[in-house]
């Protein structure tokens, strides 16, 4: 067994890695806390699986030749973090992937917007004629990414990926925004979790950062090209006049909002960053300004599921954060002229919801709370009323909601207290939503 590669944690990055290292010649052992993980139909056959607590295995973890760690284990376990101190290589799949790719990567972290921005880099590199996939923390596991000839990658990273990556070098890369989010993988320290973000600028031949947000800045003495982007009119920014609100490169005009099916603040400046990510990986403008127009949103980020007797419903269940469910109630209240009812709870993550507070009586007129942690979210203030479940949260907003009123999923919270994860619980809300309108809705 010394000196074997072990597949720690049997999630779809890692089920990737299996079959990637079985491709090159190489027979990993796989373990797993579960004993029957979703996935393990779909191990390959002859790969040996095994199931236990990571301190069981200890004694094997040490003796092993190199450690493919999955994104959802904490490289600071135990277990773990003894076979890294004795030397044993703690990796994960992107770094299986920057290993092996041989076209440009562009990467994209960041607490909110990721997916967006990923997706829309993506389909511009397509739509100028690049041979161009995106995946990673988002859709297709990297590794598989590997199975046709690309001339662009664009991935999206998390931060527990990110720790355990050493070797990208990306064509451009960036950072959105730094919020609160998986405070309880970093220790509730903001600090601990922007420094693995910051990962993904190492070696990085650019880097497109948030003016706004101090921990997107690129390290000090970074020579390569930078852009930064925001809510102002500099660099790449926003212009608003008697026309409305415009996307500007420094100070000339690109595009007006208005023609983006996306709205808000927020996907506005994802818009500014993937056209200038775009613009470090040689993409045209004619393709991203394309793209920017007929990109009609991902399913589960505020995505229009409904309008019911004038009130719209609106499903954002990628809102697992608290900066997340801001810029959801920032983006549909900026032209509302009714009000917003918010659902919200699950499991909390350990952030402070204190931010979500300052909206209630505000921009959010009522917050249905329910879940595992929905007590922290009750003691915001008293607009935050209990409800049983996600069901009797709808039940309620609805009942309150009057024409020209929104009600919206946005949780600030994981999902999988009571769902699979957080699609099945957009999913749930999206068929509870039609129902309300005997399956004749519209939108």
């Amino acid at each position: 067994m010394a000196g074997e590669t072990v597949v720690v944690g049997l999630g779809r990055s890692n089920l990737a890695a299996v079959r990637y290292l079985i491709s090159q010649g190489r027979e990993p052992l796989v373990l797993d806390t579960r004993e029957q993980p979703p996935l393990l139909a779909e191990l390959p056959e002859g790969v040996e699986f095994r199931s236990g607590s990571l301190d069981s295995f200890a004694d094997l973890l040490a003796q092993a030749g190199e450690l493919i760690v999955g994104p959802g284990i904490a490289v600071a376990t135990p277990a773990i973090a003894a076979a890294a101190a004795r030397g044993v290589p703690v990796i994960g799949d992107i770094e299986l992937f920057v290993r092996e790719a041989r076209a440009p990567v562009v990467a994209v972290t960041g607490s909110n917007g990721k997916s967006t921005v990923t997706t829309l880099v993506g389909l511009m590199g397509s739509a100028a004629g690049i041979r161009t996939v995106a995946g990673g923390n988002l859709g297709t596991p990297a590794l598989e990414l590997l199975n046709s000839p690309q001339e662009l990658y664009v991935l999206e990273l998390s931060s527990f990926q990110l720790e355990t990556t050493f070797s990208l070098r990306a064509r451009a890369c960036t950072i959105l925004n730094v919020t609160e989010d998986h405070m309880d993988r970093y220790n509730f320290d903001l600090e601990k979790y922007a420094a693995a973000k910051r990962i993904i600028y190492r070696n990085a031949e650019g880097i497109v950062c948030n003016r706004a947000d101090h921990r997107t800045l690129p390290p000090e003495g970074f020579a390569g090209s930078l852009i930064t982007f925001g809510a102002d009119p500099s660099g790449y920014g926003l212009v608003t006049d008697s026309d409305g609100t415009w996307l500007v490169k420094d100070s000339r005009r690109v595009l007006n909002a208005g023609e983006m099916k996306i709205a808000g603040r927020h996907n506005q400046l994802n818009a500014l960053a993937a056209m200038a990510l775009a613009d470090m990986a040689g993409i045209s403008e004619d393709a991203q300004l394309k793209v920017l127009r007929e990109f009609p949103g991902l399913e589960h980020r505020c995505q229009l599921v409904a309008e019911i007797g004038g009130v719209r419903y609106y499903n954002d269940s990628k809102a697992t954060n608290v900066g997340s469910t801001l810029a959801a109630v920032d983006g549909l209240s900026s032209d509302l002229k009714g009000s917003l009812y918010l659902l919200a709870g699950g499991i909390g993550k350990g952030q402070n919801f204190a931010p979500v507070g300052a909206l209630l009586g505000k921009q959010v007129r009522r917050m249905f709370c329910y879940g595992r942690d929905a007590a922290e979210l009750l003691r915001l203030g008293p607009e935050a009323v209990p409800a049983r479940d996600m069901e009797d949260a709808l039940r309620m907003a609805s009942a309150a909601a009057v024409p020209g009123d929104v009600v919206l999923l946005a949780p600030a919270c994981a999902s999988m207290d009571m769902f699979r994860n957080f699609e099945e619980r957009g999913e749930v809300f999206a068929s509870l939503v039609r129902s309300l309108g005997g399956g004749q809705a519209n939108g």
